[in-house]
């Protein structure tokens, strides 16, 4: 059942946190509207989740903690009997001053959300051996090609049958192509209703955020069947 009470704490954070920015930031120039997902997208990403009725999710990059509040308004609006909200970021407390964490916990998320602070190719391999079963994943830290490309191998043994995962800035080149991968040779389907109405890049016309739906059973190609992906 959703706690009204907590979902209005969320909310004022959210607001805050888009009207005043981060009490810290990086020493780089307007590096919170650069690094986070815009207050549009991550609605979106909130009402898909609520959609989907997730009870556990898996974030990759928390940062200044945007998509982690909404991630976690989702699960408060759900109401999971045993909600979780597991996030992997290595950098949290030495690049970003612990602000993510610490904005999750003013919003009264503290008791439903993990972190894990090593890099994600440590991180993911440990949730799968503690036998963690997701609902969803959403995807925002390294976007070079071989390190999303890790990420997406671990967390299709994470998150479950028909389950969703979620990509933010799937208009670079490097992480398009490494999805691109397990849509041509394992099943993913884009779901095209989700996340409509959100930010486009307006050189390539590709959205920034993609939602693809795993396959319900899932399986393992052949050989034999290798579709070329770039």
């Amino acid at each position: 059942m959703t706690n009204p009470s907590l979902r209005a704490r969320i909310g004022e954070v959210r607001r805050r946190l888009a009207v005043d920015g981060p009490p810290v930031t990086r020493s780089l120039d307007d590096d919170f509207a650069r690094v986070s997902m815009p207050v549009r997208d991550c609605e979106l990403l909130r009402d898909l989740l609520v959609e989907e009725r997730v009870g556990t999710v898996v974030e990759i990059g928390l940062a200044y903690g945007a998509s982690a509040l909404a991630i976690g308004e989702a699960l408060v609006v759900v109401g999971a009997p045993r909600p979780r909200h597991i996030i992997v970021d290595p950098l949290q407390t030495d690049v970003w001053a612990d602000v993510g964490w610490q904005l999750l916990e003013a919003a009264g998320l503290g008791a439903i959300s993990r972190l894990i602070q090593l890099p994600s190719s440590l991180a993911l391999p440990q949730l799968i051996s503690e036998g963690v079963v997701a609902d969803a994943a959403f995807v925002d830290g390294s976007h070079r090609f071989h390190e999303v490309f890790v990420d997406l191998y671990f967390l299709r043994k994470i998150v479950r049958p028909g389950g969703l995962i979620v990509l933010d800035d799937h208009w670079w080149p490097s992480v398009r192509t490494a999805e691109r991968y397990f849509e041509k040779n394992m099943g993913w389907q884009a779901v095209p209703t989700a996340l409509a109405g959100g930010s486009i890049d307006q050189g390539s016309g590709e959205p920034r955020v993609r939602a693809l739906r795993l396959p319900d059973p899932s399986f393992e190609p052949a050989f034999e069947d290798f579709q070329r992906f770039q």
